[in-house]
């Protein structure tokens, strides 16, 4: 018997799902709001989830990333009346099992519920998730980063290639350490392979190695990084900028475990274990004929996607106390105490250097401050403050004429409360932002995405609360 979850706002949808799941010998709790379902979630273990998209306080694929990220990892089933697949993409990668329209039916969610627990059954008798034991500098406890070390911890059980993806400067290599570091080859070599640093013509060397009198300046044998790798680990960074031409020869390397170094006349074997790493969007450039196909489908068989530091601003408090105490130890300082104007100026902050570049802007505020004890806005460099004054005297003050002109009451009797007042401009206000950037980004997504610091399912939830989502 199963536990199960109803999140619908409709009591009668409620009703007719409970009994649903009644009848399959399962046990059900219903919860008409985001926030009373999101409660119950964290309060107690359910096998499975049924959760609707439009809710009265929200979008249900806003906390789809939180629910999958308990500790008891519930399979999600979305349930939508009005079905679009723009969000049943999202749903999917957000990881939900599956995505119905209504209006439903018997044969509509039994058929995904039971495989969805069948899978869950088996999931959890086959494999006991191993506990990441080491995440050196890997720091987060939001639900994003916990949904991705989730990933992480379930990779480390996997003898599979794994593919990491993610923004510049988001730990995509701690993470692959981490991966090496708790796998059963952690006392043998981590070997990196820079892609973007290979020289073209020294490549092959590199990588298979050669032998003496190979080439022009080979006098003696050398031993490639394939090779090193033997019983170890193999890391591909930015493997986007891997070499066309050696893609196909490193394919086969992949396939067979096996290699010919330069000038070499004997096949060589080395036994390591492959993590490729990448900010590029492979299938794009698969599409381009720029990266070989057969060689994508070898990498990904797991893949793990680093989330951006704008979509998980709740680490930026526990990011600063790690990185300010990193830095101020080797530079003789005592740690830093930091005030909240401190904070939140990082909070408010877009960051598309990711992780990395706080830590840079974190080591020039340690230089500017010193010997002071505590960390104030005024130590951030002058760039970053600039950056963020700017863009805060261009937004349109929510008071000014452009929602006055509209008033939506003109006497006594017409007047609203102040909360649904309230409510009525910001969603005007709201509507006009993202009508906005959608006429001035040609309706681009990602950059949508990035000017307003919103993440994909939230951009997501709101165009489509609005009636954007088709422009």
């Amino acid at each position: 018997m199963s536990n199960i979850l109803i999140i619908d706002d409709e009591e009668q949808v409620c009703e007719m799902l409970s009994q649903i799941v009644s009848r399959e010998g399962h046990e059900s709790e219903s919860a008409l709001t985001l926030e009373d379902g999101l409660q119950k979630a964290m309060n107690k273990a359910f096998d499975a989830i049924l959760l609707d998209v439009c809710l009265p306080d929200g979008n249900g694929l806003d906390i789809l990333p939180r629910l999958i990220a308990l500790p008891d990892s519930p399979e999600v089933i979305i349930i939508t009346g009005e079905g679009d697949p723009d969000g049943a993409e999202l749903a999917l990668k957000e990881g939900a099992w599956d995505y119905i329209e209504k209006p439903l039916s018997m044969n509509k969610v039994t058929l995904p519920l039971t495989r969805a627990l069948e899978y869950r059954e088996l999931h959890l008798k086959s494999r006991q998730k191993p506990a990441i034991l080491k995440r050196e500098g890997i720091i987060g406890s939001s639900p994003e980063m916990e949904r991705t070390l989730n990933e992480l911890s379930e990779a480390v059980a996997i003898n599979g290639n794994v593919l990491i993806t993610g923004e510049t400067g988001t730990g995509k290599e701690l993470f692959a350490r981490a991966l090496h570091e708790n796998s059963n080859r952690a006392k043998q070599n981590f070997i990196v392979v820079d892609c973007a640093a290979l020289n073209e013509s020294l490549a092959e060397s590199t990588l298979f190695g050669h032998r003496k009198g190979a080439f022009t300046g080979a006098h003696n044998d050398h031993v490639g990084l394939v090779q090193q790798a033997d019983k170890g680990t193999l890391f591909l960074d930015e493997v986007g900028e891997l070499p066309l031409g050696l893609q196909k020869k490193f394919l086969r390397v992949l396939q067979e475990k096996q290699f010919r170094p330069v000038g070499g006349h004997e096949e060589l074997k080395s036994d390591f274990r492959l993590l490729a790493a990448t900010n590029r969007n492979l299938d794009t450039m698969v599409q381009n004929s720029e990266f070989r196909e057969d060689l994508l489908y070898r990498l990904g068989s797991i893949q793990i996607n680093i989330p951006p530091l704008r979509d998980r601003i709740s680490d930026i408090e526990e990011l600063t106390y790690f990185y300010t105490s990193k830095i101020c130890k080797p530079m003789g300082l005592k740690p830093k105490q930091i005030h909240s104007d401190f904070l939140e100026i990082l909070r408010a902050y877009d960051w598309p250097g990711n992780v990395r570049e706080l830590a840079n802007i974190l080591e020039q505020a340690i230089s500017s401050a010193m010997e002071d004890p505590v960390l104030y806005r005024k130590h951030l460099p002058n760039e970053l403050r600039i950056s963020l004054t700017r863009r805060n005297v261009n937004k349109e003050d929510i008071n000014g004429s452009n929602f006055r002109k509209d008033m939506p009451f003109f006497n006594l009797d017409d007047a609203p409360d102040w909360k649904t007042f309230r409510q009525r401009i910001l969603e005007e206000a709201e509507e006009e932002y993202f009508n906005r950037l959608i006429s001035l980004t040609n309706g681009d997504r990602k950059k949508i995405e990035s000017i307003s610091g919103l993440g994909h399912s939230r951009v997501y939830g709101l165009l489509k609360k609005h009636g954007l989502n088709r422009k």
